[in-house]
Parts: C-alpha cells; structure tokens; sequence
C-alpha cells in the first residue's frame, strides 16, 4: 500500500503525535492534556487511523507536503492557539538577576561597567578596575603599587616623608694681614709663636674646614717681617729662625702673599693686592690673592697694628680720624668697596654681608684684661701702653661684621688671645646654605616639585614654609630652589637660618607616583 500518512487535527485540547513504524506506517500517539478538571489519556493507532489534539500536528516520512521521499517529508511543527515549549533555564548575561547572582546586566556584562562576567558585583580591591575606581590592583592596593587602599593612583609612592637635613658648617678661609712698621717686632714674634699651637690647630680638631692666607712682609720678626712654620706652612718647625729665601705655601692650608703693610694703610694693601694690581714679591699668585680663596667659605679677616688708618685706594681715601664719627664713615666705605671688589667672596648687600672683621689692634685692655670687646660693646677712643694709636677704624669695622676686637700690647697673654680668636672664628662659622636632599626610601623616586622647607626660629611654635622658585634669578625672601640633588637656600634666607643657631630646619618631599598598569 506503499506509505501511509498521519493526520493531526486539533480537538478539545488534545494533541495527537504520529510516528512512522519500522513497516512503513505511521503509528499515532493521542495525548489529552489534562485541563483542571480532565484526566489525560492516550490512544495509539496504526496505519491510517488519526488522533485528535489540541491543536499540534506532526507527519511523518510520507507527507507530500514534507518534501520526503515518496512524498512524504520529515516530522515539522505547526503551533496552533497555544506552545508547548519549555522556558529556557536562567543563566549569567540574561539581564535577570537570578539566584546566586549579584548582579546580571546582559550583554553589558564586564569589566568596568560594575558587574563582572560572572554577574558579580565589581568592588575596590577585587583586582577589576570598576566605576568610580582609578585603579585596582587586588591585594596589592597601597602606595608600594601607586593604588591606594581607596582604588585611587596615588599621588605619592612614598606618601609624605620629612627629614632634617644634615647641616654642616661652611669652610672658613682666614685672611690675616700684619702691620710690618718699626713698631711691630714684638708683636709679630707674638703672632709667630701662637698662630700654630693656639689657634690653627685649635680650629682643626674643632672640624672646621680652613685655610689662612696671611698678607705681609715675608722674612725674619726681627726684621719686622713674618715667617710661619709647620705645621701650617711648609717650612720646619725651628726654620724661622734663619728663614729660607722664601715662604714655603702648604697647598690647601696655608699661603703666604708676602707685601709690605705699612701702619696705617693694610686696608688699602688688601684691595690693591686681592686681583694682583699689586703682586706680591714671590709673584706666588699673579691674579693676587683672590686665587686662594673659595667661592663657598665664608670669610674671616684679622687685623694685627698698633695704628690707625690712613690710606688710598685709587680714587678713594680711608681716614679715620682717630674719631668714632672718623672710624664709622671710614669702615662704611672700605665695606662697599670691599663687596663691590668681589660680590662672590665678601657679600653683594650689607645684609649678606659674607666676612667679620677681627681686630688686634691698640686698644685699651677689657676689665678682665684678656676678655675681649664684642661687638655690642661701644668703640674704645683710649690705646694700651705700646699701642700707638686704637684702631678706631678698624674697631668699627669689626663692629659693622659683627667680630671680637683684642688689645695688642700684652704678648705675653697671646696664647689666651689667640685661644679666644680661634673660639670667636669657630662661633662665628655659619651653616653651608645647601644641603643635600634626604634620599627618597628605597626604589621610590623623588618628587621634586613636592620638596618644600619648614624652618622653625628659636622659640617659636610654629614654622615657617619657604617657598620653591625656579632658580636663583627667581630667588625672593623665604625660598629656596634645587640644583644638582640639593636645596640651596636663596641669600637671605640663608641669612635668617644663618643668624639663628638654634632653629630646626626640616624637609619635606613625596615621591613620584608610581603608574599602576
């Protein structure tokens, strides 16, 4: 009979399935799906018998429709009023949130949208950077990562770190210059004696970095000349006494620029000398004396006669008069021209002022005698036994800077003098105005933008912030700029932390932030 096709037709409800046998006919299965007050049941036929169902209809190899061999096709579906299909199971990425999920926004689903793949909440510290967060390296938040705790990049790797910077005392070049008049052989032989044992070597075990420059006649004291032994210059001890042809300069200590100092024009002497205008007999240093000093130490200049001063420096004059009125004016311009000579060495302003001016010279004793006069004590108008006259102006000019001032006249006290000199230079010693940056910790790189300075004045409760400018053109009051690893302190500045021994200085820097990938 060949291939015989099954009907599904649609009654009350029920469904009828047909199925092709092994023989060739199709065999039909009836199920009534049970309403709320129906039962189910199920009929099967063979061959050409037909069920009713709700509405659903299958055929089976055989219905010309179907396109199937013989003219029957494969089994299809028609729906009819209602589906029989089951809902699909819930999963991550419906756009439901379902059981078990935190979350679920479809397609959306990732990272940075809030909601993770696995329909997870995304939250700071799960190492998926969400909304609201910078970064998020899991449990490697924190600056060593440069993200914080909060999943914010870090400003700093290193947070804010302060140190107090080691301050060491600049060096110190000491220039001395001795009256070589007729008068002066006592003397002389005073300073001789004592230069080594109570004063050099008194500032060397102190730590300070020095160096002395002595300008006068070079030769035997009986000469009213001077002649320094070793250890500060080059010549044995002992071998002053008959003195070699010339000085013998110890490199880097000591140097002698040998010129004749008459009574009362060492001022003058010292600025015809400082730039070779006027050489020294050796022709030791032909560009002068100034060869000898350093760019970076500050300087101590000592005045040894019995006189006043009198002298000629090109078109300028140096009188004291023997008067406090004399001896004011007179120091007041021998300080201009001194700065002006040389801004570097000696200071561009009065305020910057880069020396002190220490004067043995004429005076009346102190009371103790070997106590010496500060600068707070007023000028002495009155000489000592062998002085002839007080040093007016040089006392003036040690006023102006600052410096002690000593009778000359009892050279049998010079230990007790150059002992108290050597103190006043130590005391005198300012802190270098650059110091070194306090190094970032340990593979953190500094954020220089960040350093600032806090300088606390003695007595004071709270502390001051210098300012970072660019560099030194930009330099103003209260700030600073860096150059070459350091914090160098703009000039007056330095002078305020230079004047105020006893304040705290501290610094402050961050480190760079670090890129946390």
């Amino acid at each position: 009979m060949g291939t015989c096709a099954a009907l599904l037709a649609a009654c009350n409800g029920d469904r009828a399935e047909v199925s092709v046998s092994d023989s060739g006919f199709g065999v039909a299965t009836e199920t009534t799906q049970p309403s709320p007050s129906t039962t189910t049941t199920t009929t099967t036929t063979t061959g050409m018998e037909s069920s009713q169902s709700s509405g659903a209809w299958t055929t089976s190899e055989g219905d010309p429709s179907s396109g199937g061999s013989g003219g029957f096709g494969t089994t299809g579906t028609t729906t009819g009023t209602s589906s029989t299909s089951e809902p699909a199971a819930p999963f991550c990425g419906d756009g439901h949130v379902d059981p078990g999920e935190a979350c679920d926004e479809g397609d959306n689903n990732g990272i940075g949208i809030g909601c993770g793949a696995g329909c997870e909440l995304e939250v700071c510290g799960d190492g998926l950077p969400g909304p609201g967060e910078e970064c998020d390296l899991g449990g490697l938040n924190g600056p060593e990562g440069g993200c914080s705790e909060t999943c914010q990049i870090m400003p700093s790797a290193c947070g804010t770190q302060s140190a107090e910077p080691v301050l060491v005392p600049r060096p110190v070049d000491i220039i001395i210059v001795i009256d070589n008049s007729g008068s002066m052989a006592a003397e002389i032989k005073g300073v001789q004696d004592n230069i080594n044992d109570n004063f050099a070597e008194i500032i060397g075990e102190s730590g300070l970095d020095y160096r002395v420059i002595l300008i006068s006649r070079y030769g035997k004291y009986t000469s009213t000349q001077v002649c320094i032994e070793a250890p500060l210059s080059g010549i044995p001890k002992g071998g002053c006494t008959n003195p070699p042809s010339q000085p013998i300069n110890n490199a880097g200590k000591f140097y002698h620029y040998s010129v004749e100092i008459d009574s009362t024009d060492s001022w003058c002497r010292l600025l015809d000398t400082f730039n070779g205008v006027q050489q020294d007999l050796f022709k030791f240093a032909p560009k002068g004396w100034q060869a000898w000093l350093r760019d970076d130490a500050f300087k101590i200049m000592i005045e040894v006669s019995d006189d006043r001063v009198v002298c000629s420096h090109g078109n300028d004059h140096y009188n004291d008069n023997n008067t406090i009125a004399g001896g004011a004016n007179a120091a007041d311009k021998f300080d201009a021209k001194l700065r002006e000579l040389s801004p570097l060495h000696f200071g561009p302003t009065p305020e910057t002022r880069n020396y002190s001016f220490y004067s043995i010279v004429g005076l009346s004793f102190n009371d103790p005698p070997d106590q010496p006069y500060s600068a707070e004590d007023p000028i002495v108008t009155t000489k000592c036994p062998s002085g002839v006259n007080g040093g007016i102006g040089h006392q003036s000019l040690s006023v102006a800077t600052g410096a002690l001032r000593f009778p000359l006249c009892d050279t049998t006290s010079y230990d007790a003098l150059f002992q108290a000199l050597a103190s006043g230079v130590i005391a005198d010693a300012t802190i270098a105005c650059d110091f070194a940056i306090p190094a970032p910790p340990e593979g953190k790189q500094l954020d220089e933008e960040s350093v600032l300075v806090k300088f606390t004045p003695m007595n004071a409760m709270e502390a001051e912030v210098f300012e970072q400018v660019e560099d030194a053109g930009s330099c103003a009051p209260k700030s600073f700029y860096l150059d070459d690893g350091k914090v160098v302190l703009c000039p007056e500045t330095c002078v305020a932390v230079q004047n105020d021994k006893e304040a705290e200085i501290e610094v402050e820097f961050k480190c760079a932030p670090i890129d946390p990938g």
